[in-house]
């Protein structure tokens, strides 16, 4: 039987988190308006970085890995808020929230900018990529040009771009430091043909609609209206 996120369980390691998200398909990182339905509402004691000593935080750590391991997606797909998806299910929800549209068509029918678009040719051209490289390489930045956040973020959502990996700073000696620097991708280049092949099997009515069965199934305490509301 599936898990479901009413399910009272604990994420105490990475493979447990490789577990959860091969098993339900989508598992956001904090919470949001469903109840339970987080990384952060199921985190095991000294597993959350409000546990963690010696500036060690395992559930920002497993980030990388995870993400290199499984070949999921993992962006900020849900309310501005980074979401974990299967490699099973990211081509259903790439599809209805692209509406069938590659970049390119999007661009063409008039529903993307010319700024977004030069971002995402530009991340597309290099990738995978480094926020800070992308950002140096665009010229984007203190005294340079604006509005780089929101659009990496608005690509995210529309499913045209995914964060493809962590990397970390590192000292002279070769120590890692800091906070793990997102490497950016587009899911053509880093789920590569199985991606290419499903994204647009279906039409995105159908795909939202399967999407929409597959959280009611992991979430059964809510109701269609809020799983609406957070798929928008």
């Amino acid at each position: 039987m599936s898990m479901t996120f009413s399910d009272n369980f604990k994420i105490g390691s990475e493979q447990d988190l490789i577990d959860l998200i091969d098993d339900v398909g989508f598992v956001p990182f904090f919470t949001n308006e469903i109840r339970g339905f987080s990384i952060e509402e199921h985190i095991a004691r000294g597993c959350w970085y409000n546990d963690g000593d010696n500036g060690f935080w395992p559930a920002w750590e497993w980030k990388g890995p995870v993400i290199t391991e499984m070949k999921c997606a993992y962006g900020k797909f849900l309310k501005n808020k980074a979401m974990y998806i299967s490699p099973k299910w990211f081509p259903d929800f790439a599809n209805f929230r692209r509406d069938g549209y590659d970049f390119d068509a999007r661009f063409d029918d008039g529903l993307a900018s010319f700024y977004d678009k030069e971002l995402f040719e530009l991340l597309d051209a290099n990738a995978p990529v480094m926020s800070k490289a992308l950002k140096k390489a665009g010229g984007y930045g203190k005294g340079g040009r604006k509005g780089f956040d929101t659009m990496i973020t608005r690509l995210q959502k529309q499913c045209y771009v995914l964060t493809s990996d962590f990397r970390y700073e590192t000292d002279k000696l070769g120590n890692t430091y800091g906070w793990g620097v997102a490497e950016y991708s587009t899911p053509e280049k880093f789920l590569g043909k199985k991606f290419c092949d499903a994204v647009y099997k279906h039409t995105p009515e159908e795909s939202y609609a399967r999407v929409v069965k597959q959280f009611s199934k992991i979430l059964p305490d809510a109701d269609r209206e809020a799983i609406a509301g957070i798929l928008k």
